[in-house]
């Protein structure tokens, strides 16, 4: 799953595709499914502290009319409720997530990437905290499980940096240009936040073109 820590479709992408993976586990033969976050930065000009809130961001950044983006907002929140998730763009501090990404290749190292994805994106979205900066993300590293001082050792060396940008050379070299974006099984491609539905029948479909292979 290519995706950014700031975009809102991605954490419901990333719900969405939970549920439908677990919707596959009562099968008889159920898919078996290994799920690795690659990086993707929608923004990577935007700085570490943004000064504005989430609708500021978009006016300037799509040049859109803010009452268009109170609407889009809006919208994304209810479908994000759907999901399960409570989305608060009210508190939600904008930043450059580059140091975020490189701590979930940190964390996949010590194998809890997952728990990394969810923290940050739980943080980000709905709890309105910051998650550009170091000492920031070397809480949210404990949080998850992860040593706060490995943590913060490999971010403020910038050891992961090259892993993001092979992450992001992949993502250029499938013509990924938005998140999430899913790659599954290094042959099919699915874009956008699919119901939970489209990634078991998906799941499904590979899992049994294996079992023929």
């Amino acid at each position: 799953m290519w995706s950014d820590i700031a975009c809102p479709w991605c954490y419901i992408g990333k719900r969405n595709l939970e549920k439908g993976l677990a919707e596959t586990a009562a099968d008889a033969d159920a898919p078996v499914v290994d799920v690795t976050f690659h990086s993707f930065e929608l923004s990577p000009d935007t700085p570490v502290d943004f000064d504005g809130d989430e609708i500021d961001f978009l006016v300037g950044h799509k040049g859109m009319p803010r009452e268009r983006v109170q609407e889009m907002l809006g919208h994304v929140t209810g479908v994000a409720a759907d999901a399960g998730l409570a989305y608060d763009f009210d508190s939600l501090q904008h930043t450059n997530t580059v140091k975020a990404h490189e701590l979930l290749h940190f964390a996949k190292e010590q194998g809890l990437q997952d728990a990394m994805t969810e923290r940050l994106m739980a943080a980000y979205f709905t709890e309105g905290r910051h998650v550009g900066r170091v000492d920031d993300l070397v809480e949210l590293a404990a949080d998850a499980g992860l040593d706060a001082d490995a943590a913060r050792t490999a971010l403020e060396s910038g050891r992961y940096l090259s892993d993001v940008r092979a992450d992001q050379a992949q993502a250029q070299a499938y013509g990924i240009q938005g998140v999430p974006f899913f790659v599954i099984d290094g042959k099919y491609g699915v874009s956008g936040a699919q119901p939970p539905e489209a990634f078991a029948q998906i799941a499904r479909q590979v899992w049994a073109e294996r079992a023929e292979a």
